[in-house]
């Protein structure tokens, strides 16, 4: 069997649908988290030396990259992989490169957010490919400057829904960062009187939360803490509706798949969700706050409509978006 390490951020747990897909695919997989604050002092050494610096206009990465770099490499040590997926990984320094390469490792480096967000250069990506990207345009921007680069989007992890739900609420909800744009929309429909609810410590109006996001002020929304990905399944698949708001991003977000996948009504603002969805029949795209308000009133007061599109959304998630059919497109572009 084929021992694999992945090496992954902690962001949402994520990384455990991916393990089980690969998996499934007969991989003996090892998890290695490398930004994973597993104790009390791992976490108050990280808002010392890493976040509080960083608000007072410090550059802490270096502190962060060192921590996250030597940690990456006992895992690599340990578990003596015979392939390994990065995802993310800008965290971690060149001496983790550095023993990849002197071990011959076939590798593949996987990026589910846009590349403005990581610290790599065109250079470095030249070197270390393949690369993933879940944006379709950004994937072609790399191959124009010479990365061995592809697009595999986001996908959906079914190994974390349960047993089907019937129950619905009369909310619309949110469940993400906060945003200016996600912010305007919510409050948009808050005005026009619809039930809304976000979710996440950004919302939040718990002192705890206020404190670790090193903010007091909240919008005037109802809101709740965060709550787990598996939690946002259940959430995002009763509400009368879940919004999908993406803003100044290249590729389309996770809920874009797991929103229909766990049987949700997806009101989504990207039209080219048509490249995975039939919009009006499988997801319902906006163009501005006056559709979202349109859209939400009717997801509130047409259960048969909302429950048709509920359906062939999560029947076209399940045949073709899962993260198994994204991993089955990765385990063709080792080297």
């Amino acid at each position: 069997m084929t021992r694999l390490l992945l090496v992954t951020p902690t962001f949402h747990g994520y990384h455990r649908g991916i393990a089980r897909a690969l998996e499934g695919r007969g991989y003996e997989v090892i998890t290695h988290c490398y930004d994973g604050f597993a104790t009390l002092g791992d976490k108050l050494r990280n808002k010392a030396l890493v976040e509080l610096p960083a608000r007072l206009g410090v550059d802490s990465h270096r502190s962060a990259e060192a921590w996250a770099t030597e940690r990456a490499l006992a895992a690599l040590r340990e578990s003596s992989p015979d392939r390994i997926i990065v995802i993310k990984g800008d965290t971690l320094g060149l001496d983790f490169w550095d023993e990849v390469e002197r071990r011959e490792l076939p590798r593949i480096l996987w990026l589910y957010d846009d590349l403005h967000r990581h610290r790599y250069t065109y250079e470095f990506l030249r070197e270390v490919g393949p690369v993933v990207s879940y944006a379709r345009s950004e994937a072609e921007g790399l191959v124009e400057r010479g990365v061995n680069a592809c697009w595999v989007p986001n996908g959906f992890d079914p190994g974390l829904v349960g047993a089907p739900t019937a129950r619905r609420t009369d909310e619309i909800v949110f469940v993400g960062s906060r945003y200016p744009n996600r912010v305007e929309l919510l409050q948009e429909l808050h005005a026009a009187g619809l039930p809304v609810r976000a979710y996440g410590r950004q919302w939040s109006k718990h002192p705890f939360d206020r404190l670790r996001t090193w903010e007091v002020v909240r919008p005037r929304l109802p809101a709740e803490r965060d709550i787990s990905l598996e939690r946002a399944y259940v959430v995002q698949a009763e509400a009368a509706a879940a919004i999908n708001v993406h803003g100044l991003q290249a590729g389309l977000a996770m809920r874009t798949f797991e929103v229909p996948g766990m049987g949700g009504l997806q009101l989504i603002d990207r039209p080219d969700v048509e490249d995975f969805y039939d919009p009006g029949t499988e997801a319902l795209v906006f163009g501005s706050a006056e559709e979202l308000v349109e859209l939400a009133r009717r997801a509130l007061s047409d259960r048969a409509w909302s429950e048709r599109i509920r359906e062939a959304g999560q029947r076209r998630t399940l045949a073709e978006h899962t993260f198994a059919h994204r991993i089955e497109r990765l385990d063709t572009l080792w080297d």
